[in-house]
């Protein structure tokens, strides 16, 4: 609970939430009987205490709230690839997490800079994340690529950027029956097997290949692939990209548009690191780290269940500033956020013709 509501109010320091618990002992004695923590016992919390706790109840809340609203996490359907291919679709990424080098030894992966990793691998349907791994930015991306992916059901699709690019792991996906899109690297060598016949202007090239025999990665992809050459506006600059997928019977346009998709959980990394407390830290320990990253996600759930089922068309960050204006106050959460909300009733009527005129000239 201390971990919630540092989150939500961005306490500084250990004190800080502490003494702003210990301030507000009264209501959040109705809590179960709640207290406020110690310093001294918040800090040995999280040392010791391990982080995997706040994964399992991510999971155990999850199952609880789509008890209450089957709806809740099953997908956003209609809208874009996800109504395309009405197939799960996964995206998995990381974001880099700075920390303090003379704080955080464990951490440090340059001579005067640490960080911490988020591997996440996000559901573009229901926008919640699948698999969450934290761990210390040194490690390569693609060692985390089969452990991220590790649940991923056959017919389903994946998603990466090219920094997850391992081809003795996508050949394993290839095996599992899971679709996969990517993008290729300067280093990856290709021998063109058959060439596609094109009808887009903006797909220079539609190609099946496989690896070449004289190339570093000889022999960890023995299947073919399919290798898509398109022209993408970038910052209103065409830009020539390369994108390679597993399926043979898809689009060309339909392999760009998936990667395009993959931005999605950029806006996902954005909303929980300007909302949520993830630039600074409680504690200095690997399992502080953890626990914080973990109970911002955990945080993250009960915020979107609440703007699913009150229907907020706003936007994240300002469901998350109204909760927190109310926190300590004894409200109707569902009437705060229809009486902040936007305006209601069709925008042609909240104006008529006949009033938009000066005072001073007649109609």
């Amino acid at each position: 609970m201390t971990m919630l509501y540092a989150q939500l109010t961005h306490c500084i320091g250990l004190n800080d939430a502490c003494d702003s618990l210990q301030l507000h002992s009264g209501p959040l004695s109705a809590v179960r009987g709640a207290t406020p923590p110690s310093r001294n016992g918040l800090s040995h919390a999280g040392k010791k205490r391990k982080a995997e706790l706040a994964e399992k109840l991510f999971w155990a809340m999850l199952t609880h709230l789509q008890s209450l609203s089957p709806g809740f996490g099953h997908g956003r359907r209609g809208r874009g690839v996800t109504h395309r291919f009405r197939r799960a679709i996964h995206i998995v990424d990381s974001t880099t997490i700075e920390l303090i080098a003379r704080c955080m030894d464990w951490a440090k992966h340059r001579r005067r800079k640490a960080a911490a990793k988020c591997h996440l691998r996000l559901d573009l349907q229901s926008f919640l994340p699948r698999f969450v791994l934290v761990d210390t930015a040194r490690h390569n991306d693609a060692k985390r690529a089969r452990e991220v992916c590790a649940a991923v059901l056959a017919g389903e699709i994946v998603l990466f950027d090219k920094a997850y690019v391992a081809f003795d792991h996508l050949f394993d996906l290839f095996l599992r029956g899971v679709f996969w899109v990517t993008r290729t690297k300067t280093s990856h060598r290709f021998k063109v097997v058959k060439r596609r016949k094109i009808s887009d202007p903006k797909i220079l090239a539609d190609e099946e290949v496989v690896l070449a025999a004289n190339g570093a990665f000889e022999g960890k992809y023995p299947e073919r692939m399919r290798r898509v050459r398109e022209l993408v506006e970038v910052d209103g600059v065409e830009r020539e990209m390369e994108f390679l997928t597993n399926n043979m019977d898809w689009s060309p346009r339909s392999v760009a548009d998936l990667y395009r998709a993959r931005w999605e959980i950029e806006v996902f990394f954005k909303q929980i690191k300007q909302t949520l407390k993830l630039a600074d830290f409680l504690g200095h320990s690997a399992n502080a780290v953890r626990w914080q990253v973990r109970s911002a996600l955990l945080c993250y759930l009960p915020l979107r269940f609440q703007a699913w089922i009150s229907g907020w068309a706003g936007s994240f960050t300002r469901i998350f500033t109204l909760i927190r204006s109310a926190l300590w106050q004894h409200l109707d959460l569902a009437s705060l956020l229809k009486i902040c909300g936007t305006a209601g009733g069709s925008f042609r009527a909240l104006a008529t013709p006949e009033t938009a005129y000066f005072p001073a000239f007649q109609r």
